[in-house]
């Protein structure tokens, strides 16, 4: 087995090569292998210069021992406190290196579709949805991502039966990617006429976006079908035929949009939805398996398969994943997010570097 310094080598050299078959002149008209040797020159970077980092730490403990070793008196004493804060930086990039020699997400740096629906509980889960999409376009705005609507469909008491969002950032996935699942109300709803606390829940699926060159769609494999607009309650508000449905026949995914009133812009929508999906669906064995490309995140929909509980009479929000609490609501709802999803990466970290010394 390799010891940490013989794998820091060999990523080292790995650096110098990839860096070499960036400078050749035919990459730049292969996107595919531009873009994958750019993303590994990025991983490479950042574990080449924590290792540089820590060969001049660990110089610097030499240099302090060799140091303490020939001085006398109060200087000796300076040169302790040098060899302790040298290796203090040593144990830090140690770690530092061992977190970025984890296995990396595939998805990384990506893009991110958010889509956000309903479940159980009538208008209240779709009221509910659409509090769920202000959160997270409030924690887009706070993180500097740029969040484009690809379709939001209001149910008719001001509440959202779906909500379809691409949102930009380089670190989106990493966040976005633990808000998967199914995230469960209680709280007096609107809708209650006798003030008693009912439970809903709303799903929501984060998908990396996918590009043109990760997914190739064959035309012939599309059934597109158009018809009109529909809004709350199911009244048309269109007068053409601009919504789109496009069915991907080898893998049955069906995306419907209507967003736009055009139906060219619709049809790019749909398009970039299901060129997500089906890159999900290449991704993950167990759902292609099952034929459902969200089935692992979402489950059923049912609020006993809950990730997170958002309780409104208590001001609470309990992480059921980590065991988090915090009495908050009002700031995790106005988009105060990184106190769980930096709980969660840590938790995510921990296991990861549990399972590899363990392997």
């Amino acid at each position: 087995m390799r010891t940490l310094d013989e794998t820091l080598d060999a990523l080292s050299q790995e650096l110098r090569l990839v860096e070499a078959e960036l400078a050749k002149s035919d990459v730049a008209s292969d996107l595919t292998r531009l873009r994958d040797l750019s993303r590994r020159h990025k991983e490479l970077s950042d574990v080449n210069t924590a290792w540089r980092d820590l060969r001049r730490a660990r110089e610097d403990v030499t240099t302090a021992q060799e140091m303490l070793t020939d001085s006398e008196g109060g200087e000796r004493e300076s040169w302790r406190e040098e060899m302790s804060a040298a290796q203090e930086r040593v144990n830090a990039l140690e770690e530092t290196l061992e977190e970025l020699l984890l296995p990396h997400d595939p998805n990384e740096g990506r893009n991110v579709i958010l889509e956000i629906r309903g479940a159980e509980g009538g208008e209240e889960a779709n009221l509910f949805a659409g509090d769920l999409a202000q959160m997270y376009r409030r924690y887009a705005a706070l993180r500097g991502w740029k969040v484009d609507v690809i379709e939001e469909r209001e149910s008719g008491q001001g509440g959202l039966d779906e909500a379809i969002y691409l949102i930009k950032g380089d670190d989106a996935w990493s966040r976005l990617t633990f808000e998967a699942g199914v995230h469960r109300v209680q709280r007096v709803p609107v809708t209650e006429a006798k003030g008693r606390v009912h439970t809903s829940s709303a799903t929501v699926s984060v998908l990396p976006e996918a590009e043109e060159l990760d997914v190739e769609i064959n035309p012939n494999d599309l059934k597109i079908d158009v018809y009109r607009s529909s809004g709350p309650g199911g009244q048309s508000v269109n007068t053409t035929d601009s919504a789109v449905r496009v069915t991907h026949l080898p893998s049955g995914i069906v995306v419907s949009m209507q967003d736009e009133k055009s139906q060219i812009q619709n049809r790019s929508k749909a398009l970039i939805v299901l060129r997500s999906r089906l890159l999900k669906a290449a991704q993950d064995t167990q759902a292609n398996e099952l034929g459902d490309l969200k089935r692992a995140q979402l489950g059923g929909g049912g609020r006993s398969e809950k990730i997170r509980t958002y309780n409104f009479k208590e001001n609470r929000v309990t992480d059921h994943r980590i065991n988090l609490t915090n009495y908050s609501l009002d700031a995790v709802l106005a988009g105060n997010l990184d106190p769980y999803v930096d709980a969660l990466l840590a938790d995510r970290r921990a296991r990861q570097l549990a399972q590899s010394d363990g392997s």
